[in-house]
């Protein structure tokens, strides 16, 4: 299969992904486990795991992370970018129709947008529970997990999220034996090293360059493109963490009042896809320009390119460090923090938002009973949990 027609194949696929994700970066990698691993077996769940862990490490959106690295590996770098355009460019879509006008208000609790939270619950309980299976299937590594949980859980916080994986990390370096082989599949990374470590260095030089180019040229287009760069390389934990930052970079210099900086906030938590489409919104509603689909664009690509190029220059050295035995053991350790961090996410945002009422609970045991034992689509336990939440009025 040419690389063109798998990257159209990514697209298919990944569209469909980024119409129905709802649910914030740990649903959606409760939905890519299930569309990528359980479903097309693009990748084994320790592949996966690994993966995951990765885009925790680095800076920027996780879930988009890992959905780029696996089109790249599916159909080289034409592949990333049709995953980025296929998961991102709904909710973008979205976001741009609603700085044109588009009111949200009064949707905040309707029905349908409490089903499409409860239906959350049920994604990343379903994903919990295939990824402790395979990850967590003895008592160290259990023991590992809950751990990670119970820290995150007690002290919440991107830099615990982080810190956590580091432990745990180590913990695995220190205490675990190594798998005898490489659990996961060999990932094939069609990228050269030369081009990762170019990757690389244009990460570095953007980030140091453009508030000294910034500075030395007064053009606000450029402005806006180092303060959303410049957001997009220094989050970790992507969601809803870049919006203090962003706050800072767009409200305080007067470019995007509050207030129509929370109107957009409420509208990104009503579409699927990556909440980082928020800057899409954002620069489509600045003033002064560039603005409107121009501005969407600008900040769109300039929030999301450090990702591009942290993913592209750390891939191709991702295998061979892997099966390294001491970093083996370092990700099985890894690997176990994961299942705890998505333990802990499933009751703190994912069950503490959506679950109020015995009735959200009902829909929740139904909606998880579609995907883990009845095996449909998750988009179709999308639409169906959306739909039948509007007829019950949940709330």
């Amino acid at each position: 299969m040419s690389s063109a027609v798998s990257a159209l194949e990514v697209l298919w696929v990944v569209t469909r992904l980024g119409l129905t994700s709802f649910g914030g970066p740990i649903a959606h990698l409760g939905y890519f486990r299930d569309e990528y691993v359980a479903r097309r077996r693009w990748l084994d769940d320790h592949s996966y795991a690994d993966l995951v862990a990765l885009c925790q490490f680095l800076p920027g959106p996780a879930s988009s992370q890992v959905g780029i690295a696996i089109g790249i590996t599916r159909a080289g770098l034409l592949g990333g970018l049709t995953a980025w355009l296929g998961f991102t460019l709904p909710s973008a879509i979205a976001m741009v129709a609603v700085a044109y006008g588009i009111q949200a208000a009064g949707v905040a609790d309707a029905g349908w947008l409490r089903g499409l939270k409860i239906v959350a619950v049920a994604v990343v309980a379903h994903a919990l529970a295939g990824m402790a299976r395979s990850l967590t299937p003895d008592r160290a590594r259990a023991s590992i997990g809950l751990l990670a949980a119970l820290v995150v859980l007690l002290w919440p916080g991107a830099a615990t999220q982080v810190l956590v994986i580091a432990a745990g990390g180590l913990i695995g370096w220190l205490l675990l034996p190594p798998a005898e082989a490489s659990p996961g599949l060999r990932l094939k990374v069609p990228i050269s090293r030369p081009a990762a470590i170019t990757a690389s260095v244009a990460f570095l030089i953007l980030l140091g360059g453009l508030p000294l180019v910034r500075q030395a040229v007064s053009a606000h287009a450029l402005a806006v493109f180092d303060s959303f760069y410049r957001v997009g390389s220094l989050i970790f934990g992507g969601g809803h963490v870049v919006l203090p930052l962003l706050q800072g970079e767009v409200v305080r210099p007067g470019w995007v009042s509050n207030e129509a900086f929370v109107a957009g906030y409420g509208a990104a938590q009503a579409v699927p896809g990556p909440l980082f489409t928020f800057a899409a919104y954002l620069g489509a509603v600045m003033e002064p320009g560039p603005n409107g689909v121009a501005g969407a664009a600008l900040a769109l690509v300039a929030i999301f390119l450090p990702s591009f190029l942290l993913v592209i220059g750390v891939l191709p050295f991702w295998n061979g460090l892997r099966e390294q035995p001491a970093v083996r053991s370092a990700l099985r350790g890894i690997n176990a923090t994961v299942v705890g961090l998505l333990l802990a996410a499933l009751y703190h945002p994912v069950w503490t938002s959506a679950i109020r009422t015995p009735t959200d609970f009902a829909l929740a045991l139904v909606a998880f009973g579609m995907l883990a034992l009845w095996r449909l689509p998750s988009w179709l336990v999308v639409i169906f949990t959306a739909a039948a939440a509007a007829a019950l009025a949940v709330r």
